[in-house]
């Protein structure tokens, strides 16, 4: 029987099989990195104009407001194209309080508990702490963040 040197037309046919499904394989890998690296982009620019909201402390975000975002890093010393990219974007704020809580009612429920003694001086001291949510809008993305004020 005479041996053959060549690949027969199902072995050619099996490896190219082959090495097609490792090959659309790594595209799909390089095609989810792609996408998690955008996101990632994107979220790192959401974070960033988060903290120029929370670095304005009282300025802005307790109130429903609209404004442009060249509007809210006046104060910070940044780069002209991304000076740029915010003066074209508008943003909506939005504050809702979540929970409001009155230092004084603790007090008075403890001065009601201990008027049996003596002339005690009433010194209220009147902290109101107020937990709410300011929600930052622009055409690109909607972001939360949980605020505290105290007042």
């Amino acid at each position: 029987m005479p041996r053959r040197s060549a690949f027969v037309l199902i072995e050619v046919m099996v490896s190219v099989m082959i090495v097609s499904v490792v090959i659309s394989a790594l595209l799909h890998m390089q095609g989810s990195t792609t996408t998690k690296l955008s996101n990632i982009k994107e979220m790192m620019q959401t974070n960033q104009y988060k903290s120029f909201l929370l670095s304005l402390e009282g300025k802005y975000g307790f109130e429903k407001s609209q404004m442009d975002m060249e509007r809210l890093v006046e104060n910070f010393d940044l780069e002209d194209d991304l000076r740029r990219r915010l003066k074209s974007m508008r943003a909506e704020l939005d504050y809702k309080v979540i929970k409001s809580i009155d230092t004084n009612e603790f007090e008075d429920e403890n001065n009601d508990s201990n008027e049996q003694g003596a002339n005690e001086q009433n010194t209220n001291i009147g902290i109101v702490f107020e937990i709410g949510k300011t929600i930052l809008k622009t055409d690109k993305f909607t972001s939360q963040l949980i605020r505290i004020r105290v007042q």
